[in-house]
């Protein structure tokens, strides 16, 4: 896996993650996993906390290429939301987190699969809102329904390793009115100490050396991700979304499959 060959592959498998998360608007990283189990050969839970990382670098990049469009006071402006749902997904993250490590990598890769089909059918539902969406709650409902869906979106994104922006981006438009522009810099906002919470429990765990002993593969593939998603971003408008959004549903599902026969 450290071999120039390795490392090249990486680079160019980060590039096509990248770019499909570019073209959507995400990080990438629920095409990554299958990648990393499929492809590369990574156990379960060592492909999740590869992900995980990869991750959390390609997130922190990505708000920095977001803050010329969505700048950083205007979301400080928004800050109830982040700390709502800060309240539930870190608790989320952690608990999620302790918990995979102690799954057996058959059941791990069962897990997988059935939240992969999850993402399939959420990639297209949650991109079906153009405009903002308010459920119109009182102040209370918000806080407890955030809250909720935070821990919900925390579990999911250790389990995976994901940033959880699939998630996220929906919950916020939903809860709290913001539109999806201003949902996708918060979603980021909530993702990366959500990730490090996640990554701090990880790191507890023997198999979490895995990251240091491939960290030139995991360092390609971060910076494949972060070309390919500037390369997605400028693809965009030459590409159909509905075509798009379906054919890449359709990949999760065949990756599901194949992360749910791995041996």
């Amino acid at each position: 896996m450290q071999s120039r060959r390795g490392i090249v592959h990486s680079f160019i498998g980060g590039g096509a993650i990248g770019s499909l998360g570019g073209l959507i608007g995400l990080g990438g990283a629920e095409f990554r996993l299958p990648l990393l189990i499929s492809y590369y050969g990574f156990a379960a839970i060592q492909a999740v906390m590869l992900n995980k990382v990869m991750s959390l670098v390609v997130v922190a990049s990505a708000i920095l290429f977001r803050s010329d469009v969505v700048p950083f006071s205007e979301l400080w402006g928004h800050n109830e939301i982040i700390f709502t749902l800060l309240a539930g997904s870190l608790i989320g993250a952690w608990l999620g987190a302790d918990w995979v490590t102690k799954l057996a990598n058959q059941t791990l890769y069962k897990l997988i699969a059935a939240l992969l089909v999850a993402m399939a059918a959420l990639l297209i539902w949650g991109h079906s809102f153009s405009g903002q969406v308010n459920w119109q709650l009182s102040f209370t409902e918000r806080l407890l329904f955030g809250i909720s869906a935070g821990f919900a979106i925390g579990v999911v994104a250790s389990v995976m390793g994901v940033a959880g922006g699939e998630l996220l981006i929906p919950t916020i438009m939903l809860l709290f009115g913001a539109d999806i522009i201003l949902a996708g810099s918060l979603a980021m906002m909530v993702s990366l100490p959500t990730m490090l919470t996640g990554l701090a429990r990880y790191r507890k765990d023997a198999r979490f050396a895995v990251v240091v002993e491939q960290k030139r593969f995991a360092l390609a593939m971060i910076f494949g991700s972060i070309a390919g998603a500037a390369l997605g971003g400028y693809l965009l408008s030459f590409v159909e979304t509905d075509m798009l959004l379906l054919m890449l549903a359709a990949l999760l599902l065949i990756s599901a499959y194949k992360v749910y026969r791995h041996d």
